[in-house]
């Protein structure tokens, strides 16, 4: 179960993160991103995974990109899944728990929640200037997949929402399969993000191998 000690402990981490580049910001006045496509998979850490994934780094923030090449240099622990909404361009590894190395290599798995793979309502964090840059244009009905070995579970996004970080509520146990994304909001914030982004999305009937998406 998750307390309400973890998920501020998580949301602290993301907000850090972001409050540190929000004020690097402030002092770029040309920043430019060398490559549209830089690979993930450069990190041995992540040769789990049987693909390359890769990031999408044009709307990031130059210090994220930065930040997030740097955590690739360190030696990782093996990933827990693949979160992708293809619409979006969102393909990125899963890692366990919300430090701030974690999330600048990755997505982060919220302690005390499912992990992915299981029922019960997942939570996943990420920086708003970084992977879950692409939640701004997210849109009730679209498609998450989480994978997490052979197992692929399909999620249908059924709402968003904005709240207050005290509200730990968004991360409670539920009966139906859920999977539930946290970023800071507003997304082109300068500083500390006052509010939270919140996707909530429900689990589909039809769960299939990793193999057979192939």
């Amino acid at each position: 179960m998750v307390t309400g000690r973890s998920f501020r402990t998580a949301l602290r981490m993301v907000e850090r993160s972001a409050l540190a580049l929000g004020m690097a910001a402030a002092l770029v006045v040309v920043a430019a991103i060398g490559s549209r496509w830089v690979a993930q998979g450069e990190a041995r850490s992540y040769a789990a995974e049987a693909t390359v994934v890769q990031a999408d780094v044009r709307e990031w923030h130059p210090n994220r990109v930065r930040a997030w090449r740097d955590a690739l240099k360190r030696l990782g622990p093996a990933p827990l899944g693949t979160l992708r909404i293809k619409r979006l361009g969102v393909d990125v590894v899963v890692l366990a728990g919300t430090d701030d190395w974690t999330l600048n290599a990755a997505v982060g798995h919220i302690e005390g929640t499912p992990k992915p793979g299981d029922a019960g309502n997942i939570g996943l964090a990420g920086h708003r200037d970084g992977f879950f840059r692409p939640l701004k244009d997210i849109a009730v009905g679209d498609v998450i997949e989480l994978a997490a070995g052979e197992r692929l579970d399909r999620y249908r996004v059924t709402q968003t929402l904005i709240v207050a970080p005290s509200d730990v509520w968004v991360l409670n146990p539920t009966e139906s399969p859920t999977l539930t994304l946290v970023t800071c909001y507003p997304f082109y914030f300068i500083g500390s993000a006052p509010k939270r982004f919140i996707v909530r999305a429900a689990r589909e009937d039809i769960t299939t191998t990793r193999l057979s998406t192939r």
